[in-house]
């Protein structure tokens, strides 16, 4: 694994916080011996050096380390992993990627599993108890899918360097240095191959590549999809301007190596900054879609769709949310932030009407095309803004005995959570990837007359940090 580094961009800056003035204590480049005590929410080591916070990444709690002082933040101080002095009796025997220490981008791939679920469940729990309303929670044992490595079904990569010397991979944490992937233990196989393919196609071809220096260059990003039912790859190309020569040659040069890619898009974004996708796709192949399938649903998927990157685990968070939805085929569900219509479909054979809505244009059209594919008849999307759409549907009288709530990481606005209420729905299922915004979501919407009666946790990102959750919540009589 290779680290390319840009130098419009400093390299120490740190996720959170701003510089200030040390004053006495850690000293930025002083190599300290720390013992790390926990992780933080983000899966960073935490220790502690004369009364100040020690974050440092690619540690584990019990390990003991040196450390170099890279970054003095306003609430902590940030420090690179230099080498490890006794390590932490819950770090697995054999290491599974030699690079996680550069990379970053799965913190807990050194932690045995036992205890990244153990850890999971009590940052889980730990979220709930700062809330009284959420003392009685039942928190359930995790659900852990069997497959825990290469299930990265989606890959969305940087690419950086020259074409002389192509780096395609992530950006390391807090910084715009490019990691090179090769071998990621997490992507599925047919990803990790078609970066390899791709990367001897630039340097062959001498594609240019986007310098965001001097804004030269033609290619920007990689995007992998892959159908793990099917075995079928997408790729798309993000590039700064349409170039259809040198991008049509780069896909033919994929595809011969890769019979397996059947779609390859292009997609132009000459905008600045870090958003990955342009507005305008253009196929290089007549295919333009891909099939995949998701526990019992049947799912095409476009370059943009929005698609968990587990497929195993999203049958279990999608089956999580059926066991709970407590349908016998006479209820109506609204399902908010429906995405491509994942859930939505998986309850429709169960209900006697489910509507989804997005905001995402395209999203819904992509759900649509999925309804008629699945043969979803009691299914129906609309596009919209979720809260104006909400007043709409309580204008018009309407009523659901399921809302299913799905929002993005920052969860669900107040705005939202009161129009919910005032359609009192039996039941509310509440899905998040985010622990903590969660908590602060259920505890608003007990106080609006649901309360939650238990949790799932769902492993859907094995290695990392990141754990999905299915609340049920409940109207009080």
């Amino acid at each position: 694994m290779k680290l390319q580094r840009k130098p419009v961009k400093k390299t120490t800056a740190a996720p959170h916080g701003k510089d200030v003035d040390p004053g006495s204590g850690p000293r930025r480049g002083q190599l300290l011996e720390l013992t790390i005590e926990r992780l933080d929410p983000e899966g960073l080591g935490v220790a502690h050096f004369e009364g100040k916070t020690i974050l440092v990444a690619g540690t584990l709690p019990q390990d003991r380390c040196m450390a170099r002082i890279s970054h003095l933040g306003k609430t902590a101080v940030y420090a690179d992993l230099v080498r490890m002095v006794l390590p932490s009796s819950l770090r697995t025997k054999q290491p599974i990627c030699g690079d996680a220490g550069l990379c970053l981008g799965c913190a807990l791939i050194g932690m045995r599993y036992a205890e990244q679920v153990t850890w999971k469940h009590e940052q889980v729990r730990g979220e709930l108890a700062t809330y009284p309303t959420l003392q009685k929670v039942t928190v359930q044992p995790v659900l852990s899918p069997n497959q825990r490595m290469h299930y990265r079904t989606t890959a969305k990569l940087a690419v950086a360097g020259t074409h002389a010397e192509p780096y395609i991979g992530i950006y390391r944490r807090a910084s715009h240095d490019v990691v090179d992937l090769e071998e990621c233990p997490l992507h599925h196989a047919l990803v990790n191959r078609v970066i390899k393919a791709t990367r001897e196609g630039i340097s062959k071809l001498k594609v240019p590549i986007w310098q965001e220096k001097n804004k030269s260059g033609i290619l920007r990003y990689l995007v992998v999809r892959v159908s793990a039912s099917t075995g079928a790859a997408m790729v798309t190309f993000v590039t700064s301007r349409r170039a259809f020569n040198e991008i049509h040659h780069l896909a033919r040069y994929v595809q011969e190596r890769i019979p397996q890619v059947v779609v390859v898009c292009q997609n132009v974004n000459s905008s600045e900054g870090n958003v990955i996708f342009g507005s305008h796709d253009h196929f290089l192949t007549k295919q333009q879609t891909i099939q995949d399938r998701i526990g019992e649903v049947e799912v095409l998927i476009s370059p943009r769709s929005f698609l968990q990157v587990h497929n195993e685990a999203a049958a279990l968070l999608y089956n999580a949310v059926l066991e709970r939805a407590g349908l016998d085929g006479r209820q109506t569900v609204l399902d908010l932030y429906c995405g491509i219509g994942g859930i939505a479909m998986t309850l429709a054979p169960h209900a006697k009407r489910v509507l989804g809505v997005e905001v995402n244009a395209e999203a819904v059209a992509d759900a649509r095309r999925n309804a008629k594919l699945n043969n979803r008849r009691n299914c129906r999307f609309e596009a919209g803004d979720v809260a104006e759409l909400l007043t709409d549907l309580a204008e018009d009288g309407e009523r659901f005995d399921l809302v299913v709530l799905n929002p993005p990481r920052k969860g669900c606005d107040r705005e939202v959570l009161q129009q919910v209420s005032e359609l009192a729905p039996q039941r509310i299922i509440h899905v998040s990837c985010s622990p903590q915004t969660l908590a602060r979501d259920l505890d608003i919407l007990n106080g609006l007359g649901y309360a939650c009666r238990e949790l799932q946790p769902v492993d859907m990102f094995p290695q990392t940090p990141h754990v999905e959750n299915v609340a049920l919540l409940e109207r009080r009589v």
